[in-house]
């Protein structure tokens, strides 16, 4: 079961999947971020949808920007409220090679980046 935010792991029940290869390339479309957490908009915990719910992403899967790179923020608790969903955003990153960054408080280098030879 997911960790609730009062206990201070607010960041231990996500993950990130960047938009860059495990080859270190971009990935395409430029907008898989939007279309991907689209797709899951409609994964929501009871009672949030409201009126306008349709227009919104689901705070289980969100679109961000990582250093500049496309990324979406998976929260581990939507596996709990659809396990075919949890695995299908999983699928999809591994599918496409993407990266995926199991602590989301940890930021990476851009892509490209390379530290000095010592």
């Amino acid at each position: 079961m997911a960790e609730s935010p009062q206990n201070g792991k607010e960041h231990a029940d996500e993950f990130v999947i960047l938009g860059v290869t495990s080859q270190g390339r971009q990935f395409r479309p430029s907008d898989w971020a939007e279309r991907l957490c689209g797709v899951m908009s409609c994964f929501r915990p009871e009672g949030s949808g409201g009126r306008n719910a349709y227009m919104q992403f689901s705070p289980y899967v969100y679109p961000t920007v990582m250093n500049g790179v496309k990324a979406v923020v998976v929260n581990n608790a939507i596996k709990n409220v659809e396990p075919l969903a949890y695995h299908f955003v999983v699928n999809f990153a591994k599918d496409n090679d993407l990266q995926i960054i199991d602590d989301a408080t940890v930021v990476p280098p851009p892509p490209g980046d390379k530290k000095p030879a010592a």
